[in-house]
């Protein structure tokens, strides 16, 4: 979980004759180098005005590691920083990625809101870990936070979930637990959400031929093993959608999955949720993470920064 100073990013394997052993060497190494000093470049400066530590969860059966960000200060003083707005992150990547590439965003998040935002480093998909694991981390540790909110220096009234890609899934899984616990969301962000892991997931037009599609092939077969209902874990089917938290979805329009959100938005406003979908035109997947190469990164920003500002206003 240390940052490095520098790394090297491993060159990009063939994902259809990839071994168990191969993979785990390949995202060992590119999670060092998405942690590293030299993917600053690419993945953004953090906001200097955060404190960034990571702690550990104590869960059911584990220490599941988070990424705390909080202001240093808030400027009203104490108080203020003992009841701060909760933001549950969820980082994209599925069979690789790790909190720390998505600093930039959740740190600026935690200074302007202000809040403490607290990013899962949720077990990645492998061999023996489906995506049920993932699915578990994001609840489990939605549920820990809320639930010991003063010893978090949180307000457990203001809660939001907020995810990218495979870590959008996991935040709108946990929505929609959200709701069936009786638990308060005030808002939902998924952002390239990839909401649909059945057989189905290429039959969306906006999967034309891509170099992402071997990945997401791979994907798929660790994150729903044969005999798993794929349905289960795919929001886009999920019988009832109504009586959610108010959702914000962030699509890139070059992305493979871009009609998952697309789609995921109207069953939404199909089911009486409340919802925007913001398309940003000529973006790519994972714009979000990728500030020092995409333009749209810095306005994807200001957009949840102000959705997520006015829905945890009280």
């Amino acid at each position: 979980m240390n940052q490095t100073a520098a790394a090297t990013r491993p060159p990009e394997p063939d994902f259809e004759a990839l071994t168990t052993e191969e993979l785990i060497a390949y995202r060992e190494a590119e999670n060092r180098f998405r942690a590293s000093g030299a993917a600053r470049a690419i993945t953004g400066e953090p906001d200097p005005g955060a404190a960034i530590e990571w702690r550990k969860v104590a869960l059911p059966g584990r220490d599941l590691p988070v990424r705390v960000y909080r202001p240093a200060s808030t400027g009203d003083g104490d108080a203020a920083r003992t009841a701060l707005p909760l933001v549950v992150h969820v980082h994209g990547g599925g069979f690789v990625g790790t909190a720390v590439q998505c600093d930039w965003t959740n740190s600026h998040l935690a200074v302007q809101l202000p809040a403490l935002v607290v990013s899962v480093e949720h077990r990645l998909v492998a061999p023996d870990s489906p995506l049920a694991n993932a699915a578990d981390d994001g609840w489990d540790v939605l549920r820990h936070v809320v639930q010991h909110a003063t010893q978090w220096g949180i307000d457990p009234a203001r809660t939001a979930v907020f995810g990218e890609s495979f870590g959008a899934l996991v935040s709108a899984l946990t929505a929609i637990r959200a709701r069936e616990d009786g638990l308060h969301l005030a808002a939902q962000v998924l952002v390239n959400p990839a909401v649909d892991v059945t057989d189905a997931m290429y039959d969306h037009p906006s999967y034309r031929p891509t170099r992402a599609l071997p990945q997401l092939r791979l994907l798929q077969r660790l994150a729903v093993p044969a005999g798993t209902d794929a349905r289960a874990f795919s929001p886009l089917y999920a019988d009832d959608l109504s009586g959610l938290a108010p959702a914000l979805l962030v699509v890139p329009t070059q992305d493979a999955v871009a009609d998952h959100g697309r789609r995921y938005a109207e069953r939404l406003r199909a089911a009486g949720t409340s919802v925007r979908l913001t398309e940003y035109p000529g973006a790519r997947h994972a714009f979000l993470t990728l500030p020092g190469v995409e333009p749209q990164a810095a306005a994807a920003q200001a957009e949840i920064l102000g959705f997520l500002r006015a829905a945890l206003s009280m």
